[in-house]
């Protein structure tokens, strides 16, 4: 028996939860993993994993033996990078995204990752909403926001920030806000959460705290493509990350209103599982995609400096999905 690659499928299969998504990630026959587990608890004499139709779950033996094989399985990889550090990383990489991120930022730029590491094979998830990293044997995600999943690690990589924006043709209806209180007399076209159906309001930083205004509205969207065309069609007010309308504002479609006082810029980060050594190709990855943000100006230079002046304990996890469209 490989005792290494009874390891290697082990821990897949406790992080995966399943034996068909261990399978998967690691490109086996299912029926080769339950053999591999079989002989592994034959060979330690325990049982490592509970079975039911529907789950499984750790005994106490594999439990204690799962984390053992997660510090080897780390310190062996540790030992071939150091040993391989001028070698250019190759291998499989699958990163997933939010579809804006991924069609305006990062595929534009990949001819320039592929030159730099021509060994390693993207595997690029374009997603609605965030996957489960572990669940799908993703090795490394995007994603804007506060992030929920306190079982990730997080590195930032960029700060987006926002625009108030309209139409020329809803500003010669309506006239263009100068203030917020102004806003009574206009309208908005409202994104809601597809996760949970929350009307996200408007919101702007006053002296360094978030405001909230509440516009009267006849039309919400859950797709940031849809709630973006809304705007370009001069249904109303809406307020996106700036790299998601930057090619409209250039061109004149959309007039960004309100400029003095944006909504809070939103981190970037890109995150992975805690349990997963972080391999040559994901650190590769980040590295490359953080050097994209850091020179992006769909971003905004000075979103960084916008959100050191806000209170971060003051700002709200909101329209975070709206870029994952």
């Amino acid at each position: 028996m490989d005792k290494l690659q009874a390891m290697q499928v082990f821990t897949r299969v406790v992080d995966c939860n399943s034996f068909s998504g261990a399978a998967d990630a690691l490109h086996m026959t299912r029926s080769s993993v339950t053999t591999i587990i079989q002989n592994l608890e034959a060979y330690l004499k325990v049982r490592l994993l509970n079975r039911t139709t529907r789950r499984i779950s750790l005994t106490p033996d594999g439990a204690a033996y799962y984390e053992r094989c997660a510090r080897i399985l780390a310190a062996v990889e540790d030992s071939e990078t150091s040993l391989s550090t001028a070698a250019l990383p190759r291998g499989k990489l699958k990163v997933d995204m939010p579809g804006s991120i991924s069609r305006l930022i990062v595929v534009p730029s990949l001819d320039d990752f592929h030159a730099r590491y021509p060994d390693i094979d993207l595997m690029l998830g374009v997603s609605d909403k965030p996957v489960d990293l572990v669940q799908e044997g993703v090795d490394c995600a995007i994603r804007m926001g506060n992030l929920p999943d306190s079982t990730l690690v997080a590195r930032r990589i960029g700060t987006s920030e926002f625009v108030t924006a309209a139409s020329p043709d809803y500003l010669s209806r309506f006239g263009e806000p100068k203030s917020l209180p102004q806003l009574d007399a206009h309208v908005a076209v409202n994104y809601f959460s597809r996760r949970n159906g929350r009307i996200m309001e408007m919101n702007f930083i006053v002296d360094g705290e978030p405001i909230e205004v509440r516009m009267r509205s006849k039309l919400a969207a859950n797709d940031g493509d849809a709630y973006l065309q809304c705007g370009l069609q001069g249904l109303g007010l809406i307020q996106v990350p700036h790299f998601f309308a930057a090619r409209h504002l250039q061109t004149g479609c959309l007039v960004e209103v309100l400029g003095q006082w944006r909504r809070a810029p939103l981190p970037v980060w890109a995150v992975y599982p805690h349990n997963r050594h972080l391999s040559p190709q994901v650190r590769a990855f980040v590295e490359w995609v953080s050097e994209r943000f850091e020179g992006c100006h769909l971003l905004r230079k000075n979103a960084s400096e916008a959100m050191d002046h806000v209170r971060h304990d003051s700002v709200r996890p909101l329209v975070t999905d709206l870029v994952h469209s």
